[in-house]
């Protein structure tokens, strides 16, 4: 995984890793492997895990063909403004 600093911003380069890193599952495994997991257990999980996924994309082909409304999710918030500047206009107050 590989990600690039621009203009010396580590901050913003963090958060982008740990955004792929949450995307590709790290963190879910780093807890999993906290502690010792039993080979009955984990194929219990395992199956837990596949009817889940299979029930999610039977819902999601459902939604698709029209036999289930759409999900009620709210659509995601629009970003924020970050500079100083882009706050002062259309609502924003200075911090």
């Amino acid at each position: 995984m590989q990600v690039l600093v621009r203009d010396n911003n580590v901050e913003q380069a963090l958060r982008v890793l740990k955004k792929k890193m949450q995307r590709e599952g790290v963190f879910r495994e780093m807890k999993a492997r906290r502690a010792y997991e039993k080979p009955s257990e984990r194929k219990i999980r395992q199956r837990a895990e596949a009817v889940r996924r299979a029930h999610k994309l039977a819902r999601k082909r459902a939604q698709k063909e029209g036999l289930l409304p759409p999900s009620n999710r709210k659509a995601p918030l629009a970003r924020r403004p970050t500079s100083g500047a882009e706050r002062t206009g259309e609502g924003w107050a200075k911090p």
